[in-house]
């Protein structure tokens, strides 16, 4: 359907190319040749460019021919020159045009694959240089690798960053284990029971292996609490191995024995005290023997109290199995608040084995969280670089914290510095969002005190209200500015906002109560309008006059008050519905002057036809007179007619007007004529009147009859000049009949001569002709008078022809200058009249 947009003006389109038939222009065979002969030199360059873009360019730009162009396009895979010749044929050819665009998207993907693998190995590096190394940021740097399609040497120095990382995630878990189990055998030396040399060597052996743990590259990875742990066994196991390097005390005497203890209290020993008094170093003969306890029998009582504390107990172990450290914590701290009988040494047992994997389990926990934690900080410092909207941050920074305190709860309280280091990145990231969310809420406050600025003008309004002057129109905008002004105020605390819409509403009412009342009234104006303009009678020729004053009484009315927007646009159109009925039945009685127009115009068609094939014979007297006829009858005719359609009424009237153009242009030509002839006749008559003046200032005879003949040979002249000039040839004539009257006379002729030549040149200075360089002081001095004649109050200088018809009056000799400069003036002057 768009081929056209896309067709270069070389390209023939799908009828040209089928062929044209035979004949016509298109399929003259020279043409045909050509552009053959054109497209097999152009496919012959295409399939020789081999690889040459810059050549391949050239020929898509300059060829004509889509096929030559696509095969050339085929060498193009530069990402310039695809986008060169995608901006040249992007909108003539749709082939090309896509062949380009697909492979600059294949360019440009490949491209922003590469850059988000540079990206990836960017930060490959700077996690390789991190100090703390965690196996989540790992993680997510495989996942976003994995959507990638990196370039093979990429992906190589991808694989050996990942690598090295590898390599310091082991060496992490290798030292953490290492730790964990030399803690149990530093706890064992911490206990005793193997020999003094032994265990020495050993403590020192567990001492320099911690050293060399401690001095690892991966030692920050480390967890707190196990380096505390052990540090603490290690100082337990030196006190242990310095206490039993002390000499041993003699043995004290055997305390009477005592009555056998019941099952309750097998879990404390009984030798208690003696015992720490020996591992303070006291001689255990300062102890004195306990005194036998009675035997204690269990009641129902503490029966039922001890299946509670041992249920207590399971509870916590499964809690333990499940890994829900905070329902085991709860659970110990039920156990240890509770009050139980005694216990038997089973009970006991697993009660201790119980505690001491809920310990284990927190340690593991609060490590875990320590790791959680420091993402957590390490995120929170990374949300100000990640330009999130401000809703979005204090989101994800609250989120943040629910974490945290998640956290607490699960993996127990973290250490005063890292919470520290948390809320101080919290503070900072949120800062921006609090920031904004400070300026909302100061936007709300201005917002509300315009509202009630707003509030105040309108209780302004009702007290000084423009109705009490009649100006409803400036109410109306001030209610309607009011309005719009409170819609556009924005957001308002929800507390105030209902307040203030409440106060603003009522307000309104009473200031718009007497405006309402008025367009009631104005209502009922507008409708009698429009009752007006159904009474009018289509047919009359004063109703458009009088729908006209009905309009600008609409218009009036409108602007002196203003509806409302719905109910001034119902009314309108009621308005405009009783205007077009009145036109459009006015409309069907204007058909029949178009027909009437129609008939006027066909008549002017035939007035124009016949101007424009007359023609006229006879002289040029008679064409004249019958050019003069015709153009009468047809202006005549032309105005006898009426209107003609305005769609045609320019198009006649340039018609009519060329017709008479034609013929009037064929008149002047025959006036041309006529003027030529009797200007030629009296440039005769003036020099034949000039040469026998000339004659009878001379000593020859004159013979009246030949000079008689001469001037009746020439064409008449029209009545002035044949009067002046007839006049001034018989004076001449009758002085040279007498011998006295012609030397008087040529006396005149050559007294005249000065005044002739000061006529000639102030004639001359009139009609603005050049009077020749010999004249110029003269022309000054005479230009002098001129002027100071024609500022002469009440003096109106006669015209240029009554001024040459006086010179062609006035008998002079003349030279041949003075002659034809008299001519000059008369081609200038004497022809136009």
């Amino acid at each position: 359907m768009f081929e056209f947009l896309f067709r270069r003006p070389g390209d023939k389109g799908p009828e040209s190319q089928a062929g044209a038939p035979e004949g016509s222009e298109g399929a003259r065979p020279e043409g045909q040749a050509d552009a053959a002969a054109r497209r097999a030199a152009q496919a012959e360059a295409a399939r020789g460019l081999a690889g040459n873009e810059a050549a391949a360019v050239e020929l898509i730009l300059q060829s004509e021919f889509a096929d030559v162009r696509l095969a050339a396009a085929e060498h193009v895979v530069s990402q310039p020159m695809l986008e060169r010749v995608q901006q040249a044929v992007r909108n003539t050819d749709r082939r090309v045009a896509k062949l380009v665009q697909g492979r600059l998207d294949a360019i440009r993907h490949q491209q922003a694959e590469q850059r988000q693998a540079e990206l990836s190995i960017a930060t490959a590096q700077r996690l390789l240089q991190d100090e703390k190394l965690t196996p989540n940021q790992v993680a997510d740097l495989d996942r976003l690798w994995q959507v990638i399609a990196a370039p093979p040497e990429l992906a190589q120095q991808f694989d050996g960053l990942r690598a090295a990382l590898g390599a310091r995630l082991e060496a992490q878990v290798s030292l953490q284990r290492a730790v964990i189990d030399a803690l149990p055998a530093v706890r064992r030396l911490a206990a005793g029971g193997a020999s003094m040399t032994a265990a020495q060597a050993e403590l020192e052996q567990l001492a320099a292996q911690h050293a060399a743990h401690l001095a690892a590259p991966e030692h920050a990875t480390l967890p707190r609490h196990l380096l505390n742990d052990f540090e603490q066994a290690l100082a337990q196991a030196r006190a242990a191995l310095a206490a039993q390097a002390q000499p041993t005390a003699p043995p004290a005497p055997q305390p009477v024995q005592a009555p056998a203890q019941p099952e309750a209290e097998a879990d404390v020993p009984a030798q208690q005290p003696a015992a720490a008094a020996a591992a303070e170093g006291a001689p255990a003969a300062a102890v004195p023997p306990r005194p036998p306890k009675e035997k204690h029998k269990a009641t129902p009582a503490d029966k039922e109290a001890n299946q509670r504390f041992m249920a207590l107990v399971d509870a916590m172990e499964a809690a333990l199995e499940q890994g829900q450290l905070h329902t085991a914590a709860e659970h110990d701290k039920t156990l240890k608040e509770s009050k139980t009988g005694r216990l038997t040494p089973q009970q006991s047992e697993r009660l201790a084995h119980v505690r001491a994997e809920f310990k284990r389990l927190s340690a593991w926990a609060r490590w875990g969280g320590n790791v959680s934690r420091e993402e957590l900080v390490h995120a929170v410092e990374e949300l100000p670089a990640q330009q999130l909207s401000m809703s979005e941050l204090a989101k994800k920074v609250s989120a943040m914290r629910e974490r945290w305190k998640a956290l607490d709860s699960v993996s127990g309280p973290a250490p005063k510095s890292l919470w520290e280091k948390f809320d101080a990145a919290c503070t900072t990231a949120y800062a921006p969002a609090a920031a904004h969310f400070k300026q909302l809420a100061d936007e709300r406050h201005g917002n509300a005190a315009k509202a009630q600025a707003m509030i105040d003008e309108v209780h302004a309004l009702i007290a000084d209200t423009p109705a009490a002057r009649g100006d409803w129109r400036a109410l109306a905008s001030a209610s309607q500015r009011l309005r719009q002004a409170w819609s556009r105020l924005g957001t308002i605390d929800r507390k105030d906002k209902k307040k203030l819409d409440g106060a603003f509403g009522r307000a309104m009412e009473t200031l718009m109560a007497p405006l309402e009342e008025q367009r009631r009234i104005e209502v009922a104006r507008r409708e009698q309008l429009i009752e007006e303009v159904y009474k009018l009678n289509p047919a009359d020729r004063h109703t458009v006059d009088t729908l006209r004053g009905l309009q600008e009484s609409w218009q009036g009315h409108a602007k002196a008050l203003p509806l409302e927007r719905k109910q001034e646009q119902a009314l309108w159109q009621k308005f405009r519905a009783a205007c077009d009925t009145i036109f459009a039945k006015r409309k069907e009685s204007a058909h029949a002057a178009d027909h009437e127009r129609k008939a006027h115009l066909h008549a002017r068609e035939a007035i124009c036809a016949q101007l424009e094939g007359a023609t006229f014979e006879g002289d040029d007297k008679q064409q004249a007179a019958a050019i003069a006829k015709a153009l009468k009858d047809a202006a005549t005719a032309w105005h006898a007619t009426g209107a003609v359609p305005r769609a045609a009424e320019q198009r006649i009237e340039q018609r009519y007007r060329a017709a008479v153009a034609r013929l009037q242009g064929q008149a002047d030509a025959i006036r041309k004529r006529a003027g030529a002839a009797q200007a030629s006749a009296m440039r005769d008559k003036l020099r034949l009147v000039q040469g026998l003046e000339a004659a009878l200032a001379g000593p020859d005879e004159i013979d009246a009859q030949a000079w008689t003949a001469r001037w009746q040979e020439l064409p008449a002249l029209p009545a002035e000049y044949e009067r002046t000039l007839r006049g001034r040839f018989d004076a001449a004539l009758k002085a040279a009949a007498d011998a006295g009257a012609r030397a008087a006379y040529a006396a005149t002729l050559e007294g005249n001569r000065a005044r002739v030549l000061s006529e000639v040149l102030r004639q001359e200075i009139v009609a603005g002709v050049d009077s020749g360089a010999e004249f110029a002081r003269e022309r000054l001095k005479m230009q002098v008078e001129v002027l100071q004649d024609s500022l002469k109050s009440g003096h109106k200088p006669a015209s240029h022809a009554a001024r040459f018809l006086e010179l062609c009056a006035l008998p002079a000799l003349v030279d041949d200058r003075t002659a034809s400069r008299i001519e000059t003036l008369f081609r200038r002057v004497g022809a136009g009249a």
